[in-house]
């Protein structure tokens, strides 16, 4: 049962599948979308330029007509003239045109985002198998598609339906009108049907973007099993991982019992904790602490210490105090110079003591250690 369960797509896709998807040029897209913003910016443009435009093309095709016996004789004369009438028409249709392209390099900022992917533009030989492209042609897309096309078909359909029965009467009349009227007159019935059939057709689009991205949500869906394995892949097996972190505390553990015969004291508590300080005059500004332990690690560096000589002094607020506050490799803070250096005076006395004879030193009992730094007293 579980098994079942980790093969279903129940989870949502993850960042790195939508961005791989994406690499391979796979987006949301609704194209009945980009369609009608294309058509509605193409309804725009008509009406701002669309009597400049009329006035152009009337004055192009008038000046075409007419020609002198210098131009009807001289066939390179007719073509530079209409070589400006072409330049004349480009100059008039250059603000519709401008404003198409601006909108159809825009339209793909409303769902999915402009895309540059040359994976899109790869051979990909699964696409000619006969028997895939069978089954798309059952699929749910391929009949939401045919769905929408038969919309489309009857949304354009009962538009033009009704505006040519509401509007019969002034079609039929155009035939008795002057021709200059007659032009304008067309040409406001024309771009009225116009507009009318495109908001028909952003009825689909409202409906078609929000499909599409749901659509691909759920195409992009995966299941657990492909969560886990995502996992492993981008972060790493967690069981490598956690032996190469056994590893690196193991060097560093390793590298801090070296340090240890080097250490001018070991402070204790005297069982649970263990630190080694260490202090070199001119070249450290203060003591340092250059291993520590807690329980065997303890223990370890206490052995450590006796096998090296190493002087080891009980003192179990300053063990703990030490423990606590101060990292591996940092030195003492302040707060602790009065307690450290009652410990070192004794440790440089013994060295003495022991090199040069004389009355041999005694430990230093009671060592106080300032308030709040030792955890088994903060208050004190």
């Amino acid at each position: 049962m579980s098994d079942d369960s980790d093969m279903e797509k129940t989870e949502p896709a993850s960042q790195q599948r939508i961005d791989k998807a994406r690499e391979n040029g796979d987006v949301p897209r609704s194209r009945e979308l980009a369609t009608c913003t294309i058509l509605l910016a193409a309804g725009a443009g008509l009406y701002m330029s669309g009597g400049s435009m009329l006035q152009q093309l009337k004055a192009t095709l008038m000046s075409g007509l007419t020609f002198d016996r210098a131009q009807a004789f001289d066939f390179s004369l007719l073509l530079t003239r209409q070589g400006g009438h072409l330049a004349d028409l480009l100059v008039a249709f250059a603000p519709l045109a401008g404003i198409l392209m601006l909108v159809a390099l825009a339209s793909p900022l409303l769902i999915g985002g402009w895309l540059f992917s040359t994976q899109a533009l790869l051979p990909n030989f699964g696409r000619m198998n006969l028997f895939s492209g069978l089954a798309k042609l059952v699929s749910m897309n391929a009949l939401v598609e045919l769905g929408k096309a038969l919309a489309k078909a009857a949304i354009v359909g009962s538009i033009s339906y009704l505006v040519m029965s509401r509007e019969i009467s002034e079609v039929l009349g155009l035939m008795v009108e002057p021709v200059q009227a007659g032009t304008l007159h067309t040409s406001k019935l024309l771009f009225t049907s116009y507009m009318l059939i495109v908001m028909g057709l952003v009825i689909i689009a409202v409906i078609d973007a929000p499909y599409q991205m749901w659509s691909y949500a759920k195409k992009m869906m995966m299941t657990r099993q492909e969560v886990r394995q995502e996992a492993k892949e981008s972060e790493g097996n967690p069981e490598i991982k956690a032996k190469i972190r056994a590893q690196q505390r193991e060097m560093a553990r390793r590298r801090m019992m070296s340090e240890v015969p080097t250490a001018d004291v070991v402070v204790t508590n005297p069982t649970h904790y263990a630190v080694a300080l260490k202090y070199t005059d001119g070249k450290m500004g203060a003591p340092q602490v250059v291993a520590k332990g807690a329980d065997a690690v303890a223990a370890k560096i206490r052995e450590l210490a006796a096998a090296n000589n190493v002087p080891l002094l009980e003192a179990p607020p300053l063990a703990r105090a030490l423990f606590r506050h101060v990292e591996l490799g940092d030195p003492i803070p302040e707060t602790l110079y009065t307690a450290v250096a009652e410990v070192l005076a004794y440790v440089f006395q013994l060295k003495a003591y022991k090199s040069d004879g004389g009355n041999r030193p005694e430990k230093p009992l009671d060592i106080d250690v300032p308030a709040g730094l030792d955890p088994l007293n903060p208050s004190a």
